[in-house]
């Protein structure tokens, strides 16, 4: 039972760690949902009642508490947050090198 184990290092992006296709997006959208996810919970409000705020059904706010995450543009998780009262800031800012890829950030 002497086996190596090897590990690797992680990107920060599960998404990404796993090859799938447009993870930089589905990571921003995971943290958006999160957000929604953590202020449905702090409100301490129903399914139901996130539903009537967010202006959709119960069945939509529990597919994006539990991270089923097809079928929400980042623009409609940018409206649900507002919808919770919300105000959100985008900053574009120059990359330290222009030639690597700039990178999208959610901070809440």
């Amino acid at each position: 039972m002497n086996e190596e184990i090897t590990a690797t290092g992680s990107t920060g992006n599960v998404f990404l760690d796993l090859e799938i296709d447009e993870a930089e997006e589905l990571l921003v959208k995971a943290q958006l949902a999160a957000k929604i996810s953590s202020i449905i919970e702090h409100r301490h409000i129903s399914q139901q009642e996130a539903a009537s705020v967010l202006g959709t059904t119960q069945p939509t706010v529990s597919r994006l508490v539990r991270g089923e995450l097809y079928g929400f543009s980042t623009d409609r998780l940018l409206a649900f947050l507002r919808a919770l009262g919300r105000d959100i800031e985008i900053h574009v800012k120059k990359r330290g090198s222009a030639s690597e890829r700039g990178q999208t950030l959610v901070y809440a």
